[in-house]
């Protein structure tokens, strides 16, 4: 003979406030790791094909790429959403924003996107 468990019965509306829940909170860290686009970017596209080259099966951000991660980095986007934005890893983002800001940050030169 089985003991009986005292569970609660189930209740599909508990259940369901319980996933709204879970997917309210999933989108608000989203939001904070890939903040929604503002306008001072929108001027080029971050997936663009010549922001990369291949060197030997590895892709490298162009002068391009890296002046349009700059960008981001001067809009105040943090080395996540780079990292989505540009489709590239935390860990070249991370590298770029070491770059960034040894090259003056907000304050740096900016070249022209071609």
């Amino acid at each position: 003979m089985m003991p009986s468990l005292n569970q609660p019965p189930y209740d599909p509306a508990a259940v369901g406030a319980a996933i709204d829940n879970i997917i309210s909170a999933l989108e608000r860290l989203r939001l904070l790791l890939v903040p929604e686009e503002s306008t001072d970017s929108s001027e080029f596209d971050p997936k663009d094909p010549a922001n990369k080259y291949d060197v030997g099966g590895l892709e490298k951000l162009t002068n391009r790429g890296v002046e349009i991660c700059y960008r981001y980095f001067d809009a105040g986007k943090t080395r996540y959403a780079v990292s989505e934005l540009m489709n590239i890893s935390f860990g070249a983002a991370n590298h770029r924003y070491k770059a960034w800001e040894k090259a003056g940050g907000v304050n740096r030169v900016k070249i022209a996107i071609e």
